[in-house]
Order: C-alpha cells, then sequence, then structure tokens
C-alpha cells in the first residue's frame, strides 16, 4: 500500500503544489487524486476521500489522514529520514523548520493579493506596501539560507523548504514583483527543477481555465522563462 494524495488543479492550487513537492523531488511513492476546485462537487469529493473540506490532503499506507502541508510534511521528514527532506544539519535544520512554519502561516498580504496562476503572467500590478514587506521578509529568508549553505536550493539540495516556497517564487515573477539578483537565481533554480517542471506542464494540459483567478484588468503576458 502507498501513500494517496489529493489535490485541485495544478495551475491554481498553490498549496497542492507544495503537498506534491513534498512528495516528487524526492522519490516517495504516491497515487494522486484530484478535485476541481470551486465545482459543485468539490466538498462531496475531499469529503469522499476521508478529508475535510480543503486539498492537499493524504491518506497514509497506514490509514492515517493528513488534512494540511505542513502535517504532511513533517509527517514525511519522519517517515523518510534517508530522503533527506530536511537538512540534516541541526542549526540548518532549525532554520528550514522555521521558515516552512513562517511560510504556511504568513505572507497573508502577497498572498492574497497575488493569486497563484502557472498558465499566465500579469502586467501592471502595483504592489501595496504589505506586500513590498512580505516581499523583503521573503528575501531575507531566502538570502540567510543561501549565505549559509552556497545553494542553488535554500539548504543545498531541494528540500521541504523549497517546495514550501515554490508558489511564491511563482508569484514575484508572474506579477513581474521586485526581485534581487539573489531571488531571480533562486526562483530560476526552483522553476526549472524537473518536478516543478512536470507540475506545470500537466496543469497547462488540464481542461480549462478558473475564472475566479483571473485579474482583470490586469494585462495578461506570457509565463516568465528565466
Amino acid at each position: 500500500m502507498t501513500y494517496e494524495l489529493l489535490i485541485g488543479q495544478k495551475s491554481y492550487s498553490s498549496w497542492s503544489l507544495r503537498g506534491w513537492l513534498s512528495f516528487a523531488p524526492f522519490d516517495i511513492p504516491v497515487n494522486v487524486q484530484s478535485a476541481v476546485i470551486y465545482s459543485d462537487t468539490f466538498y462531496d469529493d475531499v469529503a469522499a476521500f476521508g478529508a475535510h473540506r480543503t486539498v492537499p490532503a493524504v491518506r497514509t499506507p497506514a490509514g492515517g489522514m493528513l488534512t494540511d502541508t505542513i502535517a504532511i510534511a513533517w509527517h514525511l521528514a519522519d517517515a523518510f529520514p534517508d530522503k533527506r527532506l530536511l537538512p540534516s544539519d541541526p542549526v540548518a535544520r532549525a532554520e528550514a523548520q522555521s521558515a516552512i512554519a513562517e511560510m504556511h502561516s504568513g505572507f497573508t498580504a502577497l498572498r492574497s493579493a497575488c493569486p497563484m496562476n502557472l498558465r499566465t503572467a500579469w502586467a501592471g500590478f502595483q504592489p501595496s506596501d504589505a506586500v513590498l514587506a512580505d516581499i523583503a521578509r521573503v528575501e531575507a529568508i531566502w538570502s540567510n539560507a543561501l549565505a549559509r549553505s552556497g545553494g542553488p536550493f535554500l539548504h543545498g539540495d531541494f528540500t521541504l523548504t523549497d517546495a514550501f516556497f515554490a508558489p511564491v517564487v511563482t508569484r514575484l515573477l508572474t506579477y513581474q514583483l521586485p526581485m534581487s539578483d539573489m531571488a531571480t537565481a533562486y526562483a530560476r533554480a526552483v522553476t526549472t527543477h524537473p518536478a516543478f517542471t512536470s507540475w506545470r506542464e500537466e496543469g497547462l494540459a488540464e481542461d480549462a481555465e478558473v475564472s475566479n483567478y483571473d485579474m482583470a484588468p490586469l494585462e495578461r503576458i506570457p509565463f516568465p522563462t528565466l
């Protein structure tokens, strides 16, 4: 028996991306099921999986249910210590866990103003002071981690910290938000990682756009490449 993961649409569900990136880059076997966010059957589909109202959700091989990304992350890090989902160095590990927890609960201005959309980018977005403050804090976290590890990912190799910040990377790019050279190099590493590119390509192949993520009157522009 293997893990079962329930996700939403790949182009839009940032938390689903975090959940999936907690498996795929580490070669942890998982069967993936989908529920369509904003559909009439979404909550019924989530309930049928055994979860409650949100995605992602994970059913463990033992039959346990994980209904939050941070629970998924901590469970997998404990279950697969040899996969190095978190850094082995105690100082770096504490830094990683703190960054994951802050991402999980914070940056609400950035996340609210700039929904993730992996199908397009937008021109003309004007960030508020609160969004700019979130960006500054994100850059500080990245800068400290990269200075310690040397990159290309926050703790050298890809870890759960990168999984949790991947949707933030896409927001900075698709809303043309201010980025340092350090952040741009990190964004390049994340968006060219095979797991991320696979996720995005599969999202583009899904049937329909979701009107809830339309940012009109902003102008649509191509998804950025670095």
